[in-house]
Formats: structure tokens, C-alpha cells, sequence
């Protein structure tokens, strides 16, 4: 990764002399780093190769542990620090030349930078100048971060806390220990701002700091103790205001650090891999659970289907039966609904007074209704006295008729159906009365 942004570097290679300090290692740092610069001068693209290379090894006695939480735990802060600025500063004096005009110090995890960066941080022309420093984190955590939060603008709060501390404390940044209310280059970051925007600042982060040579020739270095409470980078950027150099910071222009998972992030990525799999397992119980449901229990559509036909079945053999029952006593119930007796079959029938009727065959019946449709055809006239107008005598005779074919009906049949009392009222009354 390291070796890819070299390659990538806008400024001219062959003006620029590169200096490694190896130290405290216990792998192969050392030879592999020799291997890669070797294969980096040999280079056929001749834009490749850089100017002089110095690998210098030096171990300081280092103590704390190089995982994540023993590099970034507080308490580990102050000695590492101070650790750190003694290697900055042996590495610059065995690398400095006269001929130097500009000294670029970068870390090996840098991520992402632009390739010209360092045209852009000369540009500004300041003695001092670094650009903003974040870290891009998995989704679950924000998708990005600020991480260099050594770069600042001293607060009334910070001063005033520096003077509560022993002579030798060093204050460090982004620690609830020491709460300073500074105002920090990082958190002042715009995606869209202007990246040639300047801040100044009083102390600087060592991820990417861009000094002129000459800031190092007139003494400012890097403390490994504590100055004005700071030490390393950040005392770098005190002493060189102290000693009225520009210092200043670019909030808008951005790097990306590499994502080294926290102690906090492992446990949670712990947490979440234990919920993973605690998901995965209950969705794999319910589809065992459905499946031996629908083995035990047959689908219920089927059988509503089935219990449907059979209860029609079941009403349409009940309808039958009552249909037949029905035929069975004498009735028939056409679609007109008029209730018709079978006279046919001799059925008995009974008079409204309750007489019982002996029924006649159909075709008597009919010759009988012939005949009295005939005698309708002739007036009947009739003559009487009386007030108001009525039938007269003639409905009387009309209705002497009509009984003495009831009459000859009667004869026919072995029994004769007893004579009902005349439904027709004569009524007296002046004038002629015709019945039809």
C-alpha cells in the first residue's frame, strides 16, 4: 500500500530522497522493506526510481505492545509519545541535507491521499502545513470517521487545565481524561468545501505533516518530553509557533487513514456475528416447524371442498324426498304455485262448510264446464218490481239452470255429490235485468 502511493507520487522521483527508520522489529520489516525499494529503483519506467535511499535501523527499548489497544489506550499515551518524537528526530538528523529544501513526513498506513499532494500542501508556501486526516469505517459504524485529532486550535479551557498539571503531564487529544474544548481541524471537515481553505493551528498530527527544512535547521524539533504540556507532533507545532513560524492546516482537503478495528469495534462486531447466527438458527427452527405442521395437518381447502359437496349432495337428497312425500299425499305444486287436486285418482275433498266432496273424473269435469259456458252464451230474461236495480228474477232462473246441470252431472256418477246451497241472491226490482 505504502509502496503503490510512491509510485504514484506527481512530483518528480528523482527529486526526492526517501529515508526509512526501522525500529524495535522482530519480523521481517526490515528485509522486506529492502527487497521493495530495491525493486522500486529498478524500475524500467525511468519516472520511477527516486533519488537517494536510507534505511536506518535503531531500536529506542520500545515497551508497549503494537496491538490497538495497548498503542491507543490512554495510559500507554505520554512514554509513547515521547518514544515516538525520539525516533522522529534520530531518523531527521541522519537523513536532513543541506541540500533539502522541504521535509514530508508520512505514515506507512496512509490508505488513500491524492497523488499530487505534495504540489498541493507546497502550494500554500507555509512553514508548517498538514492536510485533514479521516478513516473510513464499515457501514455499521457511519461509513467514516475523523481520526488524526491532534491537529488544533489552543482553548482558554486547555491552557487552564495545562496549569493544574505536573511539569512533566503531557495532554493528549480525543480522551475523556482530559477534556479540553478545543476547536479540531478534523471536525471542521466540508465533503464539498474549498480544499485550499487554511486554519491556522498550535498543534499538528504526524500523519501527514509537510515543514520546510529550514523550520528543523533553526532548532524546532520534535519534544520527548513534555513542552508547554504537549510532546512529539503536537509540541512540534507549539514550538514552531513559539518560535513564529506559520502553522496551518487544511480542513477541506482530506486523507484516509487505514481502519484498525477498536477494542469497542471487535466487541461489537463480536456481538453482531452473535446475533447473525442467533437469526440464522431461529429462521431455520420456524421453517423446520412449518414443514412438520403441514406433514402432520392435511391442506384444510381440500376437505372444506369435499364437506361443501357432500352437504349439497345432502340437501338436494332432502328436497327430493320431500318433493316425493308431497306427490305421495295428492299434491303437486306446479311452478305457478296454484295448488291442483289429482280428481283423477278419486281423491277426497272437502267443502269450505267442511261437506266432504266426491271428486268426479277430469273429463266429466270438463264437459261439465263446456256445458255451462254454452248456457252462459244464452240470456236468461227476467222480470220483477222492487226499488233500486238488481239481478231481478231472471239471476234467479239463470241460477235454476246452472243447478239442474250440476244436477245431470251428479246422475252420471255412482254417488251424487249433495247439492250446495245457491250462491246467487235474486233481488226485486224495477226494470230488466239479462244475466250472461
Amino acid at each position: 500500500m505504502f509502496f503503490s502511493h510512491l509510485r504514484n507520487f506527481t512530483y518528480p522521483h528523482h527529486l526526492i530522497d526517501l529515508a526509512f527508520l526501522v525500529s524495535d522489529s522482530k519480523d521481517r520489516t526490515e528485509e522486506l522493506l529492502t527487497q521493495l525499494l530495491e525493486d522500486l529503483q529498478a524500475d524500467p519506467d525511468p519516472k520511477q526510481p527516486y533519488g537517494e535511499i536510507s534505511v536506518i535501523h535503531k531500536d529506542f527499548g520500545q515497551k508497549v505492545n503494537q496491538d490497538v489497544e495497548s498503542r491507543h489506550g490512554f495510559a500507554a499515551q505520554a512514554s509513547r509519545r515521547k518514544l515516538m518524537a525520539q525516533a522522529r528526530n534520530w531518523l531527521l538528523s541522519a537523513a536532513l541535507r543541506p541540500t533539502h529544501s522541504w521535509v514530508y513526513w508520512r505514515d506507512a498506513d496512509v490508505e488513500t491521499a491524492p497523488f499530487t499532494i505534495l504540489e498541493d500542501l507546497m502550494r500554500h508556501n507555509k512553514d508548517v502545513i498538514v492536510p485533514n486526516v479521516w478513516r473510513p469505517l464499515p457501514d455499521w459504524l457511519g461509513g467514516e470517521q475523523p481520526y488524526d485529532l491532534n491537529s488544533w486550535q489552543e482553548s482558554e479551557t486547555a491552557l487552564a487545565l495545562a496549569d493544574t498539571l505536573d511539569e512533566d503531564a503531557v495532554i493528549v487529544e480525543g480522551y475523556a481524561e482530559y477534556a479540553t474544548w478545543r476547536p479540531h481541524l478534523a471536525y471542521l471537515r466540508d465533503p464539498y468545501g474549498d480544499p485550499d481553505m487554511e486554519m491556522e493551528l498550535d498543534g499538528v498530527g504526524g500523519v501527514s505533516i509537510l515543514a520546510k527544512a529550514r523550520v528543523f535547521r533553526s532548532g524546532v524539533h520534535f519534544p520527548a518530553f513534555s513542552f508547554e504540556k504537549h510532546a512529539e507532533t503536537e509540541g512540534f507545532g507549539k514550538m514552531a509557533k513559539r518560535m513564529k513560524y506559520s502553522v496551518v492546516g487544511l480542513p477541506h482537503y482530506t486523507v484516509w487513514h487505514l481502519y484498525e478495528p477498536s477494542v469497542d469495534d471487535i466487541r461489537h462486531m463480536e456481538e453482531m456475528e452473535a446475533e447473525r447466527k442467533t437469526r440464522e438458527q431461529e429462521e431455520k427452527d420456524r421453517t423446520e416447524r412449518m414443514k412438520k405442521i403441514k406433514e402432520e395437518f392435511r391442506d384444510p381447502n381440500a376437505q372444506w371442498e369435499k364437506d361443501k359437496a357432500d352437504i349439497a349432495a345432502q340437501v338436494e337428497k332432502e328436497k327430493a324426498a320431500k318433493e316425493k312425500e308431497e306427490q305421495e299425499k295428492g299434491f303437486v305444486i306446479p311452478k305457478g304455485n296454484a295448488p291442483i287436486a289429482e280428481a283423477d285418482k278419486g281423491t277426497s275433498l272437502k267443502d269450505a262448510d267442511g261437506t266432504e266432496l266426491k271428486s268426479t273424473s277430469s273429463s266429466k269435469l270438463k264437459e261439465a264446464a263446456g256445458s255451462l259456458k254454452d248456457e252462459k252464451k244464452e240470456p236468461v230474461a227476467g222480470s220483477g218490481t222492487g226499488a233500486g236495480t238488481g239481478a231481478g228474477a231472471g239471476a234467479g232462473a239463470g241460477s235454476a239452470v246452472v243447478a239442474e246441470k250440476k244436477a245431470a252431472i251428479a246422475a252420471d256418477d255412482e254417488e251424487a255429490v249433495p247439492k250446495k246451497k245457491d250462491p246467487i241472491i235474486a233481488a226485486g226490482g224495477v226494470g230488466n235485468a239479462a244475466v250472461s
